[in-house]
């Protein structure tokens, strides 16, 4: 018999993949009549009259009713939650998991009474198991029901929240949940959680939000009211006692230190607390160290929801080449196939000039690129400046070219030496930059909306790593040629601008950032309005 679960398992999943489209589509799928009795899984089977009565009782959503039925028809209405002796373990890995996520996500709106009642009475301990039972049909379906519904809340997001709304312009992950659903069936409780589809930046962001429960839980930190501007290394004061502690709270600090002295332990402590809150790493505690320290536990906990619906959102993490951009960090991340390989500083769009937040597929490099000035620009910055000096282009190394402007290629080029081109309606860029102080800034918001880039040559130098003729040496050539030279890259590679206040860094660290552009603002009043 062990055999014929296999091939049961490999055919509803076979099924489940060949009827993906369909589903994705919103169709129902047709009843799979070749799963007869020599492979089911189980010798329970579902009356469909009945369920259509109890979907239609129930009043359940036409979206969630759809993939009810396509679930069962799919497994030719074989039960999934039950066998001939009763709840099956599925049911019970899946229960695990739904509490799990109410009770890491704080989200009520998953509730479903009669559903509660009749799994309670069944798992009780005082139920007589009888298949032919309604409570047992009843059960069964509404924990497919209630499958579903988990789903798509913690694999898709809420549907209170417009994305584009918010300023969220790459495409929202959608799932077959009924594929979902058979997958984590057919492996029988085995590895369940690597088969969910989110991103693992979630899963991290969930270990370290149930340990800030437990802050909270314990009455979190208290204010600090600093008695001076600054406090550093020998420095000794009772705050620095309480800075400890506050330390200590969030991991920065191993053991709670009650002493009054700023020692070398404490020196490294805070270093490491202001390189996860993208602060300048000099171990001097000043007022926006102490800032950071005394925003409430609840602040946090309300972040890194918010950083984990947006994770919702994206796809699992893939197991390619990609770049990725994190407008709040300021800095880009480069992935090869899926591993985190090095990151550098960049330099994004300001309040008033956003980054877009977006996904396109790098395609080009340009050397030595001459600067389109963009009308924008054209009309409130270069033209007056123009009508003051009439040697204004000669000076800044730009000629007009048709009824536009561009600079000239060379070390003066607002675009610096290269730029890497990923077409998009945005007009949106990764590029050098001659201004190089920048990055010296903690908080680097200062361009237009393109993105520059703090070490261009060694993102060019991973782009073209297989291609044997651009050496590192005519890399270099190329980029002080002085002459534009278009490249089409022979691998594109994914790029990824998003948004993350809240994130776990290659170092398994959890950091925060300032909501530059306000978006978490927007976001809160989305996902936590009453």
């Amino acid at each position: 018999m062990k055999h014929l679960f296999y091939i049961s398992c490999i055919v509803l999943l076979f099924t489940s993949c060949k009827n993906a489209i369909k589903q994705a589509n919103g169709e129902v799928v047709p009843r799979d009549y070749t799963i007869d009795t020599a492979i089911a899984v189980t010798d329970m089977y579902l009356d469909s009259t009945a369920m259509e009565q109890f979907i239609s009782k129930q009043q359940f959503h036409d979206s969630l009713s759809k993939r009810i039925r396509s679930f069962y028809n799919g497994r030719n209405y074989q039960y999934a939650w039950f066998n001939s002796q009763g709840v099956s373990t599925n049911a019970g890995t899946f229960i695990d998991l739904f509490n799990d996520y109410i009770s890491y996500s704080r989200d009520s709106s998953l509730h479903n009474s009669l559903f509660t009642h009749l799994y309670d009475s069944i798992t009780g301990g005082y139920y007589q198991f009888r298949m032919q039972d309604s409570i047992v049909f009843q059960t069964e379906l509404l924990l497919t029901a209630q499958f579903f519904r988990y789903a798509y809340r913690k694999y898709q997001g809420s549907n209170t929240v417009n994305t584009r709304q918010l300023e969220w312009y790459i495409p929202r992950k959608r799932i077959n949940s009924v594929a979902v659903l058979d997958s984590m069936l057919a492996h029988k409780n085995e590895n369940v959680s690597e088969l969910e589809p989110v991103h693992q930046q979630y899963k991290l962001l969930k270990d370290y939000l149930v340990k800030y429960y437990e802050i909270e839980k314990q009455g979190g930190w208290q204010t600090i009211k600093a008695d001076k501007k600054k406090y550093q290394l020998h420095d000794e004061s009772p705050v620095i006692s309480r800075i400890k502690h506050r330390l200590f709270l969030s991991g920065d600090l191993k053991t709670d230190d009650t002493s009054h002295l700023f020692n070398e332990t404490t020196l490294a402590a805070v270093k490491q607390f202001q390189h996860r809150y993208g602060l300048k790493e000099d171990g001097i505690i000043n007022t926006a160290v102490i800032a950071e320290m005394n925003r409430p536990v609840q602040e946090r906990l309300t972040q890194i929801l918010i950083n984990m619906e947006r994770l919702r959102w994206l796809p699992a993490q893939p197991t390619s080449d990609f770049l990725l951009v994190n407008i709040p960090e300021y800095r880009l991340h480069v992935f090869e196939k899926g591993a985190y390989i090095f990151s550098m500083d960049v330099v994004v769009g300001t309040a008033a000039n956003n980054t877009v937040i977006f996904q396109g597929t790098l395609k080009h490099i340009v050397f030595s690129p001459y600067w389109n000035v963009p009308n924008s620009i054209l009309q409130k910055e270069i033209l007056p400046a123009v009508r003051r000096n009439k040697n204004y282009l000669e000076r800044n190394h730009m000629e007009w070219n048709g009824n536009s402007v561009r600079q000239k290629p060379g070390p003066w080029n607002a675009l610096g030496l290269v730029k890497f081109l990923f077409p998009n309606s945005y007009s949106i860029y990764l590029h050098d930059t001659p201004t190089k102080s920048k990055f010296e800034e903690s908080r680097r918001a200062f361009s237009h909306g393109c993105i520059r880039l703090s070490q261009p040559k060694r993102l060019a130098e991973f782009l073209l790593r297989h291609e044997e003729e651009w050496t590192s040496a005519k890399i270099e050539e190329a980029m002080n040629a002085g002459k534009e030279k278009y490249l089409n890259i022979k691998e594109p590679i994914p790029v990824y601008i998003v948004y993350l206040t809240a994130f776990v860094d290659a170092n398994g660290q959890l950091n925060f950032r300032n909501d530059v552009y306000g978006h978490d603002q927007k976001m809160a009043e989305a996902l936590f309005r009453k």
